[in-house]
C-alpha cells in the first residue's frame, strides 16, 4: 500500500515537473521580448528540475542515488537565477531594453501622430 502511494506521488511530481518544462517552452516561443523569455526559462528552470528530482528521490528511495540526485538539485537552484541575472545584467550592458508598457504606449501615440 505504501509503495503504491510513492508510486503515485512520485508520478504526479514527474509529470507536473514535465508540464512545467513544457509551459516554460511555451513562453520562450510566445513571449514579446529577451526579459520576458528570461524570466520564462529562469522560472522553468527553477521549479520543474525541482518537482522531477523529487519525484526521481521518491522512486530511488533512500540511497546514494538519492544523495547525488539532491546534490545536482543544489546545484541546479544555485546556478539557474545566477545564470539568469548574469544574462539579464548582459543584456542590459549591451543595451537591450525591457519591453514595458510604457515604451508600447510612446510608440502607439508616435505612430498616431504620424
Amino acid at each position: 500500500m505504501v509503495e503504491l502511494l510513492v508510486n503515485i506521488l512520485s508520478a504526479v511530481l514527474l509529470l507536473t515537473g514535465g508540464v512545467f518544462a513544457v509551459i516554460g517552452g511555451l513562453g520562450l516561443l510566445r513571449f514579446p521580448d529577451f526579459y520576458t523569455r528570461l524570466h520564462a526559462g529562469g522560472v522553468t528552470d527553477t521549479l520543474a528540475p525541482l518537482l522531477i528530482v523529487a519525484g526521481l528521490v521518491l522512486q530511488s528511495g533512500f540511497s546514494l542515488l538519492s544523495l547525488k540526485l539532491l546534490l545536482i538539485l543544489l546545484f541546479l537552484l544555485f546556478t539557474t537565477p545566477t545564470a539568469s541575472h548574469a544574462l539579464a545584467r548582459a543584456a542590459l550592458a549591451e543595451g537591450i531594453q525591457p519591453q514595458t508598457d510604457k515604451a508600447t504606449r510612446k510608440g502607439e501615440e508616435a505612430s498616431s501622430n504620424s
